[in-house]
């Protein structure tokens, strides 16, 4: 299911430095790594990301689903993540960015994305926007 779907797109992601074909095609992708929240256990999530001056913005849609993805959860968390981007490894920080910031972010993924305005649509919960930038 979920997590074999996630498990294909990842090891095409790793074997073809970055680029995954299917639903996913022409998409940027990180390969977000967390620490969960709660058993303390690195996952690694396939999840679109925009880019936002120096920052990488990705967004906790879920496809709409009615709570937040599990990644979220745990980034809020444990906000340092790791990042595959192409053939780069990144060693980030996350942060949920603040409302106002959120709704011009998301709005302007909605331009690039259209899908994201739908999943806002699906769900009662706002869907929130976390920017990911390089440690200090």
């Amino acid at each position: 299911m979920a997590n074999e779907f996630n498990e294909q797109i990842i090891a095409e992601f790793r074997a073809n430095k970055g680029k995954v074909g299917g639903m996913f095609e022409g998409a940027n992708l990180v390969l977000l790594t967390t620490t969960g929240a709660k058993s303390g256990k690195r996952t690694t999530s396939p999840v679109m990301y925009f880019e936002d001056g120096d920052r990488y913005i990705v967004i906790a849609s879920y496809a709409g689903a009615d709570h937040h993805p599990a990644w979220y959860h745990n980034l809020v968390a444990n906000p340092e993540v790791t990042a595959e981007i192409g053939t780069e490894t990144y060693e980030l920080t996350a942060e949920v960015v603040g409302e106002e910031e959120r709704d011009r972010l998301y709005a302007h993924v909605v331009t690039i994305a259209p899908g994201f305005a739908e999943y806002q649509e699906k769900t009662t919960r706002r869907i929130p926007v976390v920017a990911l930038h390089r440690s200090a």
